[in-house]
């Protein structure tokens, strides 16, 4: 799963850099135009895979949705190294989109499902943090082909892309299936084990196993007896569905339009509009960034179960208004003149603005919305919230270049004044996960859980009231009762 996210961020980084390149716009004669369409195509796929992968990882099941996912990126991958004209490219592009956006889907919901309460935060945001492990290998390999005289220094960069898919392809056979889709296609028997495999090094008679195992039951059973399906429809059936459905689509969202896009695929002109122009020193800034965006984005994953999740969307979106508007005020002074000093700082606003981007939606974007959607609605919810942040991102990298070019430092300004309503809705409207597993988290939109067993994180840090589960069938409950509910696998 890893791997895949890892492609998708080479991706990204390697659009960055090969728009840098005098060999890649030369050979398809970009314009501004062109050059939106090329950049942007992505994201209209990523749009287009939202619309049914979520009912397909539903279908499937969420090891084999990502292995599907991973054969599409690396038919698109294919096309896209061995391209002849623009149009050929547009359509790789937009093949490997649908993979990418078929991962974004099945990755982080497989991840949630499968990961264990202490590692989920931590696991999630991981498989964020590299996008600029991915980022930072892709702009050294556009770095290092950049002075090839022929197409190949372009088409080399897609040629390893391809290699990472390959092996993601090879792997993900081999990996666990989650217990709560194995629960809910009537598979105890591999669900406990499953749950073992990744909580207990495969020991089911586990504690936390078993009272894992006992809450993904009743509340899976308690979705189906309240009527609650995994269609669309059920997105919109009940005020929790839409609260959920709100949260989910409103970090997906943001992490796509608080201006990170327009840096990661523009970031060349980007670079000319603040004074920089030399082409090798801006494919060394593009290094120098994914390496201090990794290292800011793995600190803030391990402030995800320290500071929280709400209070960290807060610092990191307050961080990112004062720099994108730092950076608009610096374009517009330093912009045209020759001055240094100028330069460096619009340069640093730069850095500092992806950093605090790095440190809270980085490990975010992908964790908070299948922490909000429940088991019914995860996996088609998903698909909206990735239709929705792709649809966002589309616009951005389709109209940024265009707004540049006519309004100039203007467009920074504008998307300050986003971010600012981005603050304004978090802080009234997001609530706190940290804690909970999948299941306990029901209690913020039902009012209660769905099962009465205590919850994990209090046997976690030892405070269950002292029997716990023994014996492979009995569960504690919340009052320090027996509950028989369990049997054995």
């Amino acid at each position: 799963m890893v791997l895949e996210h890892f492609v998708d961020s080479y991706d990204s980084s390697m659009m960055s850099g090969l728009n840098i390149l005098p060999s890649y716009t030369e050979y398809f004669q970009l314009d501004t135009v062109s050059l939106a369409l090329q950049s942007s195509i992505s994201w209209a796929g990523c749009a287009v895979a939202g619309f049914g992968y979520g009912n397909l990882t539903d279908w499937v099941g969420r090891k084999k949705a990502m292995w599907i996912s991973a054969i599409i990126t690396l038919v698109g991958v294919i096309i896209q190294a061995a391209s002849q004209n623009i149009a050929m490219f547009v359509v790789a592009r937009f093949i490997v989109g649908i993979g990418n956006g078929a991962t974004f889907i099945c990755g982080p919901i497989y991840l949630a499902e499968i990961f264990p309460l202490k590692w989920r935060g931590i696991g999630l945001a991981i498989f964020m943090d590299f996008f600029y492990i991915g980022g930072l290998l892709s702009s050294g390999i556009t770095y290092g082909t950049a002075k090839i005289p022929t197409t190949w220094a372009w088409r080399l960069p897609s040629v390893l892309q391809g290699l990472f898919m390959v092996l993601a392809v090879i792997v993900l056979p081999w990996v666990p299936e989650s217990p709560r889709w194995l629960v809910y296609q009537d598979r105890h028997t591999e669900a406990l084990v499953s749950i073992a495999a990744t909580q207990a090094d495969g020991n089911v008679d586990d504690p936390v196993v078993l009272l894992t195992y006992q809450e993904i039951i009743d509340t899976l059973q308690t979705e189906v007896d309240r009527g609650q399906k995994t269609s669309y429809l059920d997105l919109v059936k009940s005020k929790q569905s839409l609260r959920r459905l709100m949260l989910a689509s409103s970090a997906a969202i943001i992490s796509m339009v608080s201006g990170n896009n327009i840096i990661t695929f523009y970031l060349g002109a980007m670079l000319s509009n603040a004074g920089v122009t030399d082409t090798t020193t801006q494919l060394e800034i593009n290094i120098i960034l994914n390496a201090w965006c990794l290292v800011v984005a793995i600190v803030g994953t391990f402030m995800l179960d320290t500071v929280g999740r709400r209070p960290l969307a807060i610092y990191s979106s307050v961080l990112m208004t004062v720099f994108i508007f730092l950076v608009g005020a610096l374009t517009k002074v330093y912009g045209s003149a020759e001055n240094t000093s100028g330069v460096y700082g619009t340069v640093a606003c730069i850095f500092l603005f992806q950093g605090a981007y790095s440190l809270g939606w980085t490990p975010l974007a992908m964790l908070y919305p299948p922490e909000v959607l429940n088991y019914s609605i995860r996996s088609v919810g998903m698909g909206v919230c990735t239709f929705l942040s792709n649809g966002a991102g589309l616009m951005v990298t389709m109209a940024f270049p265009i707004a540049l070019d006519v309004i100039g430092w203007k467009t920074y300004m504008i998307n300050g004044a986003w971010d600012v309503l981005q603050v304004v809705f978090i802080i009234i409207f997001w609530i706190e996960t940290k804690g909970k597993t999948l299941e306990e988290i029901d209690e913020d939109f039902d009012g209660s859980k769905a099962t009465n067993t205590i919850h994990v994180q209090d046997v976690l840090e030892g405070r269950d009231p002292g029997l716990m589960l023994k014996g492979g069938d009995i569960v504690v409950t919340k009052d320090g009762a027996k509950d028989k509910s369990v049997e054995e696998a």
